[in-house]
């Protein structure tokens, strides 16, 4: 394990960082990419930085920074096949497809067999057509569609697109949940596929979990994550001469943490249409073990 340290050190030195290097973070559950772009900038003080493909603040795994010159190879980055793994929940659908809004509706599930399931899943491997969620990024006259959906827009139209599926494994099968593995283009939604399988299946689904653990050839297992961060921190006077002036590596290989306040934590609040997940998750915990079903709203007929 110190020999890993020092390797990750020497490879975040103020010379390698201001010249570009490509960081592979672990991120954490509801934080934002942008939370983990904020807290690479105050912890390491790069000069540039940006990140490779966004991941939803409730999924976890692989997100890629570049900084320096390596920022010119986020679009080649961005272009490579992704890896998830992650669960399905069956019988409920969301407005958002994941656990970020409540259950709008719900249908039956226990007659599905492994084959329907199996079946289902395989129908969507190849090149498909697929609508991205009213809760995403993709832009709507001007605007995102998450900030139309959370502003109640529901008359948003949005244009499908043709995303690549080259494997799609259902790795556990315990009804309502349906673990799977799934390795697809760039631009595809994981969300917008369990909406889909849920639609085949004929009783509604929405993602319960989602872990990325690759990009091209870059793996999560090789991520490091923000306790990593936080122990490669500089003092403050080393990172501000590292910072303005050229010395090659401003911080020594083995530093203290210093005492100071951390300008960015784990996000203490629930983020902009976090709530209610942040809400379920106390009830959760407080409530009876591995009570983990979403509270139903009225149901619907229409799938």
């Amino acid at each position: 394990m110190e020999t890993q340290t020092k390797s990750i050190r020497q490879s975040l030195s103020a010379s390698s960082l201001k010249e570009g290097v490509v960081v592979l973070l672990d991120k954490p559950l509801t934080w934002t990419s942008f939370d983990v772009v904020r807290k690479v900038k105050n912890t390491l003080r790069p000069p540039k930085i940006g990140h490779a493909g966004t991941l939803d603040p409730l999924a976890t795994g692989l997100l890629i920074l570049c900084t320096g010159k390596k920022t010119k190879e986020i679009d080649l980055i961005q272009a490579q096949e992704k890896e998830y793994e992650g669960t399905f929940w069956l019988g409920q659908t969301t407005p958002s497809f994941d656990r970020e809004t409540p259950v709008d509706a719900e249908w039956p599930f226990a007659h599905l067999t492994e084959a329907d399931l199996r079946a289902a899943a395989a129908a969507f491997v190849g090149k498909i057509e697929q609508t991205p969620p009213l809760f995403s990024a993709v832009k709507v006259a001007g605007k995102r569609a998450y900030e139309l959906a959370r502003a109640g827009a529901t008359d948003t139209i949005i244009k499908s697109k043709t995303v690549e599926i080259s494997t799609f494994e259902l790795t556990r099968i315990a009804l309502p949940e349906v673990d799977f593995r799934l390795v697809c283009s760039k631009g595809t939604y994981v969300r917008s596929l369990a909406r889909d399988l849920g639609a085949a299946l004929g009783c509604g689904a929405h993602l319960a979990r989602l872990v990325r653990t690759r990009i091209g050839d870059y793996h999560l297992a090789d991520a490091w994550t923000i306790a990593d961060l936080d122990a490669l921190r500089p003092p403050a006077k080393a990172a501000d001469a590292a910072t303005n002036a050229d010395a090659p590596d401003a911080a020594p290989d083995s530093v203290a943490r210093p005492a100071r306040r951390e300008r960015l934590r784990r996000p203490a609040a629930p983020r902009a249409g976090l709530d209610y997940f942040a809400a379920q998750r106390a009830q959760a915990a407080a409530g009876p073990a591995g009570s983990a079903e979403l509270p139903r709203t009225t149901p619907s007929t229409n799938l």
